[in-house]
C-alpha cells in the first residue's frame, strides 16, 4: 500500500437522496405548493411517502397527538428555485 493513501475502515455514511436525482411529478409539485401555505394531514395525499423520502417534507406531531406534514428547508428551496417564494 502506498504510504500517501489513507485507509478508512469506517463504513461510508448513508447518503440522503436529493431532489436532483429525479424530477418531481406534477402531483408532487402540487403537494409542495399546498404545504407552502399550511401543514396538511399526514394521510391527505398519496405523494407524501416519495416527498418524505426525498427529504422535501417532514412529519410533525401536534400537542393533541395528530400528525401533520410540513416543508423542510430543502422543500422550500425547491419552491424558491421554481420562483414560487
Amino acid at each position: 500500500m502506498n504510504p500517501d493513501q489513507e485507509t478508512n475502515d469506517a463504513p461510508a455514511p448513508a447518503r440522503r437522496p436529493t431532489i436532483l436525482r429525479r424530477l418531481l411529478s406534477h402531483h408532487e409539485l402540487a403537494t409542495l405548493l399546498l404545504l407552502l401555505h399550511a401543514p396538511i394531514d399526514a394521510s391527505a395525499k398519496p405523494e407524501i411517502p416519495q416527498l418524505h423520502e426525498a427529504g422535501l417534507i417532514e412529519t410533525i406531531s401536534s400537542d393533541a397527538g395528530a400528525s401533520h406534514i410540513r416543508l423542510t428547508p430543502e422543500g422550500n428551496a425547491v419552491l424558491r428555485g421554481l420562483g414560487v417564494k
